[in-house]
């Protein structure tokens, strides 16, 4: 079913109980140490933090009428999904968090490209997700995205 909400406290409102808490905790942790100039929005249906159009007009290379996204935090039937497309596009930074994670769960990482999947909500590694989110400036993150299109 896709998202109709507005806000992300609207979406956070539209989810089962089990959920709630999980996502509550994650979003808190990106918005803790998130960098000024990103702005927290529902984007691509799901929470969303991006670069604004004001700050990055180009947008979205696919589709430039949508900001340049930066994470998204979504609720799935079987997980909880944090995007972090600078884990995709930085080997560097990709590298780092799969070095840290044992650090701070007992989970074993599951992920994709860019996406950590949280099946399991008692040992969230939220430290770990602040230290992502503040890791890249809005600048750096567009000097990424902008190298990458050049390839």
């Amino acid at each position: 079913m896709k998202n109709t909400t507005s806000t992300p406290d609207e979406y956070i409102a539209s989810l089962p109980d089990d959920r709630k808490a999980a996502v509550s905790a994650i979003r808190d942790a990106v918005n803790s140490k998130l960098p000024k100039g990103f702005k927290e929005r529902i984007g691509y249906g799901m929470i969303a933090w991006v670069v604004p159009h004001e700050i990055y007009p180009p947008g979205y290379h696919c589709n430039p009428k949508l900001p340049l996204g930066y994470m998204m935090l979504d609720s799935k039937k079987g997980h909880v999904a944090l995007h972090s497309l600078s884990l995709y596009g930085s080997p560097e930074l990709l590298d780092w968090f799969q070095k840290e994670w044992p650090k701070h769960t007992s989970y074993k990482l599951d992920m994709g490209k860019g996406c950590v999947r949280f099946k399991k909500f008692d040992d969230l590694p939220l430290k770990l997700i602040s230290e992502l989110a503040a890791k890249l400036t809005v600048q750096q993150w567009i000097d990424i995205c902008e190298k990458a299109i050049k390839r």
